[in-house]
């Protein structure tokens, strides 16, 4: 079965330039765009209680919403599923099945750790497929030919192996570059034994070493996508701030997630947290393979 490109809307601005990107994006890989909205009675309290009634508002929201695309997109196939339910566990069930799931996130603002918003973060940390979080104002002209993709490579070849795809493949359809990002930090001494020691060494120290793993990490998916370019970027430093270095210019970033729960809730790891929080592009959080 091939997978649709699903996109979240709920009539904000945001979910529009989500929905937007969802399109474009379909086209590229040629897909169906699928649009879900979730809605419950009491965020439409305005329309008098009358479950038909919003149901019928939620609908001509979102067939509106799809009209506005038909001009842009005149050969796009495109469905909609309009739901009655909790937005984050609809939008989880919708990704199951899809090729990614494309969301729309707040801006900047004061209170960091508040942006990306409970629904967000309960989808990226629940969902089985990439979710791409994209910002209002998102333009088409920031993915050009010469915006790179930036992705974040860590760990062994195996680690990396879902993020990697995704970017080499998203990379493919777009004809864009690719910055792969290894980010790394001297561990404190106590942690150094003999066989690390001797590890380092042969690779010629840290930097060298951590090179040396990166190139081995993209190898098989240079060789699966050999039209796309790629830049090697090794640097020291924590792997959010190396990242967002980067990010600007860039026409998405991609990372990797560590979902887990918490008394709290759930926590999606602290470098996809960051980047959703400070990168100024559209952002992919693949989950592991």
């Amino acid at each position: 079965m091939t997978r649709p490109v699903t996109a979240g809307v709920d009539g904000s601005d945001e979910s529009l330039a989500a929905l937007a990107w969802a399109a474009r994006e379909a086209v590229r890989r040629d897909r169906v765009l699928r649009v879900v909205h979730a809605w419950r009675s009491e965020d439409h309290e305005a329309v008098d209680g009358d479950r038909a009634a919003q149901e019928r508002w939620a609908r001509e929201a979102v067939e509106g919403a799809v009209r506005a695309l038909a001009g842009r997109h005149p050969g796009l196939a495109v469905t909609t599923e309009i739901t009655e339910g909790a937005p984050a566990q609809t939008l989880i069930a919708a990704c199951a099945d899809a090729e990614l799931l494309v969301l729309g996130s707040r801006g900047h603002g004061q209170v960091v750790g508040f942006l990306l918003g409970s629904v967000g973060q309960q989808v990226i940390a629940g969902a089985a497929r990439p979710v791409v979080l994209v910002r209002a104002g998102d333009k088409a002209s920031t993915e050009v030919a010469g915006h790179e993709i930036v992705v974040g490579q860590e760990g062994e070849p195996e680690d990396s192996a879902a993020v990697l795809e995704f970017a080499f493949r998203t990379a493919a359809a777009r004809g864009a570059s690719i910055r792969a990002v290894r980010a790394w930090a001297l561990p404190p001494v106590y942690s150094y034994s003999p066989a690390a020691m001797k590890i380092l060494d042969e690779a010629g120290g840290p930097e060298p070493y951590e090179r040396r793993a990166l190139a081995d990490a993209l190898r098989p998916w240079r060789e699966r996508h050999p039209g796309v370019h790629v830049i090697e970027h090794v640097e020291m430093g924590s792997a959010g701030q190396v990242l967002l270095s980067v990010a600007p210019g860039a026409q998405l970033v991609v990372v990797g997630r560590r979902a887990r729960r918490t008394a709290v809730g759930a926590r999606i790891g602290s470098v996809a947290h960051g980047v959703l929080h400070h990168a100024p592009c559209p952002v992919a959080v693949v989950p592991p393979a």
